[in-house]
């Protein structure tokens, strides 16, 4: 079988010596010697720098880093040492390297490095000066304001094998900065010292900070627009229950300043930082964004939006919600990846549930009981964190409703009590409205369920579960055109839902089966199924539309593989019924079973 490659988005390093063959003709055995001195430096600064060399030929070397601070700093640094060692060496001797620097997608095969963003790295390293540095636009609005070094625009570049021009950007390594009064001296490192800030704890639960977005463009009047939209992400953050953002007033303390990232996450004490750059070019404008973890600088999560400016506030609004939406669950990934990492003993309340959340993602009853346990571990460390309330909740749900292991009326009364208790330790958390808004769903008050969604929807409008248990209450309490609609927009909010997207494919399907609309009841069911085979409601919902379609051989078969996957699911959802079904929709459904072929 094939070696499949890996795809990841990564900072490309490519450099060569320049005039390397005219040095060669010169004199090879001391421009060979020459060579391997300058590779131990340029190999140390790239481990020192976090990077990975993936491929050398002769004077050339590809390596690859983990965020675009960390190559260009190592970039800085290969040009400073090479030319540090060539001062003695007469000028028509010395080597010198030509270095490119990119940010772009890769496909990464037995260790190599493949795809265009290899060629253009090598094609800004081409268009270098001897001991010079070209970088991507890319890389340059990746970096804002933030680097050591200033950046001279060379415009756009149509480069070999590169079918758009490439925008170049040429570096020089800033001076350092003047020292301040009294530095340099024991005094002025005694008063330093002493007035250094104490570094901030991190927040209970994910914290981020949303800097300023830098301006790219010659327009100033940008800078209003770049600015409105790194506000209307914070605003926009701040809304989510599970995230700690640090306001405007601070984040903005930042602007127009060269921070780094350990900086930051030292004085506004937060695991996460979202920064961006904003291009104008005649009527279209781009907007970057790219989440980083501020303790190493790896890029969590990185976009690109283009908008034409017919009216800039609708651009504004379009791309706050298109990064508002990408940056939360990107961060919940991040956080999981943590808690995953860290050793079963070691872990805290909120590394306890997101090690549950770990294991809900996995659908297997083993998986399912070790995250009620991680949940019930978090509960006991810290009885106020709703969230473990929450997850314990699901972890239950699960159990009973999908894998029979516990009895359904008894885990139907625990989850009430864990969202009325999830209530009483915030009742203006929207997350804790949201599951109480479950509860009342499961337990057939569909009423009450969308009473509480709309509260949790009111302080949280981009809270992907309560669009969800809103579509849910709605769907089943005779109103499905418009739970489909909340249902949708669910999974547009939370498209990389692990821990359900199976289970909201399959509500679209009930909501198009409950309009009669039944080819589009089997295309979600389908969807459904492939999301997670061994999940058995979609098949039965897929069986029931088949039947009503006329298409019975599909539809026996299919009726079959339900009862086979979970046969006491089967039983508890056709046979009994459960409260949340109202009687007519019970009966519409197993209209369809029995042209399926069910006998019941």
């Amino acid at each position: 079988m094939a070696e499949r490659a890996e795809r990841r988005l990564t900072t490309i390093l490519a450099a060569d010596v320049a005039e390397y063959s005219r040095l060669m003709r010169a004199d090879e055995d001391g421009t060979l010697a020459a060579l391997t001195a300058c590779r131990a430096i340029v190999d140390g600064l790239i481990a020192e720098h976090r990077g990975r060399i993936a491929n050398t030929a002769g004077d050339s070397v590809l390596a690859e880093f983990p965020s675009v601070a960390e190559g260009l700093s190592c970039a800085l640094a290969i040009q400073g040492a090479i030319a540090k060692q060539a001062e003695p060496v007469s000028p028509d001797r010395q080597m010198r390297f030509r270095i490119g620097l990119h940010l772009g997608d890769v496909m990464i095969k037995g260790g190599d490095l493949l795809g265009d963003a290899v060629n253009i790295a090598a094609r800004l390293q081409a268009l270098a000066e001897p001991g010079g540095i070209c970088v991507s636009a890319a890389v340059r609005e990746h970096v804002g304001t933030r680097a050591a070094a200033a950046f001279a625009d060379a415009g756009a570049q149509q480069v070999k094998n590169i079918a758009d021009p490439v925008h170049v950007f040429r570096v020089d390594p800033r001076p350092n900065p003047a020292p301040q009064a009294g530095e340099g001296s024991a005094l002025g490192a005694r008063v330093g010292a002493a007035a250094a800030p104490v570094p901030l704890p991190l927040p209970d639960k994910p914290s981020v900070a949303v800097l300023p977005f830098t301006n790219m463009s010659a327009d100033p009047e940008q800078e209003f627009f770049a600015d409105g939209i790194a506000e209307d992400v914070i605003t926009a953050l701040s809304h989510y229950p599970s995230l700690f953002v640090i306001a405007r007033n601070s984040s903005f303390t930042y602007k127009g300043r060269a921070v780094d990232m350990k900086e930051i996450r030292r004085e506004l004490g937060v695991r996460y930082v979202l920064e961006g750059g904003l291009r104008k070019s005649g009527n279209r404008i781009r907007v970057t964004a790219q989440l980083v973890e501020a303790e190493t600088g790896n890029h969590i999560w990185a976009e690109h939006y283009d908008r034409d400016l017919a009216d800039i506030f609708v651009v504004q609004d379009e791309i706050t919600e298109a990064v508002t939406i990408a940056v939360a669950p990107a961060i919940g990934d991040a956080e999981l990846r943590r808690a995953i990492r860290k050793p079963p003993g070691t872990l805290d309340a909120w590394a306890a549930y997101q090690r549950g959340l770990w294991h809900m993602s996995v659908f297997s009853p083993d998986d399912t009981a070790l995250a009620e346990k991680f949940f019930t571990r978090a509960i006991k460390l810290d009885p106020t964190f709703a969230g473990g309330y929450r997850g314990l909740a699901l972890a239950q749900h699960r159990a009973a409703a999908v894998f029979q292991k516990q009895d359904f009326s008894e885990v139907l009364s625990s989850i009430g009590a864990l969202a009325r208790r999830a209530i009483a330790l915030d009742g203006s958390d929207a997350g804790s409205r949201s599951f109480l808004s479950w509860a009342f769903h499961l337990e057939g008050d569909q009423e009450r369920a969308i009473v509480e969604a709309k509260r949790a929807l009111a302080l949280s409008p981009n809270l992907a579960s309560a669009h969800r248990n809103l579509g849910a209450a709605l769907l089943f309490s005779g109103r499905p055109r418009e739970g489909l609609a909340l249902l949708e927009a669910s999974i547009r909010l939370d498209p990389r839902d692990q821990n359900g997207l199976w289970n909201h494919l399959n509500r679209v399907a009930i909501a198009s089966y409950f309009l009669r609309e039944y080819e589009a009841a089997v295309e979600a069911a389908q969807r459904a199924i492939r999301a997670s085979p061994d999940f058995a409601w979609p098949y039965r919902w897929l069986a029931a539309a088949l039947g009503q379609l006329g298409r019975a051989a599909e539809a026996k078969e299919v009726l079959e593989k339900a009862i086979a996957v979970s046969p006491g699911a089967f039983d508890m959802y056709v046979r009994k019924g459960v409260p949340w079904m109202r009687p007519e929709d019970q009966a519409h459904m197993l209209e369809g079973l029995r042209k399926a072929g069910w006998e019941g």
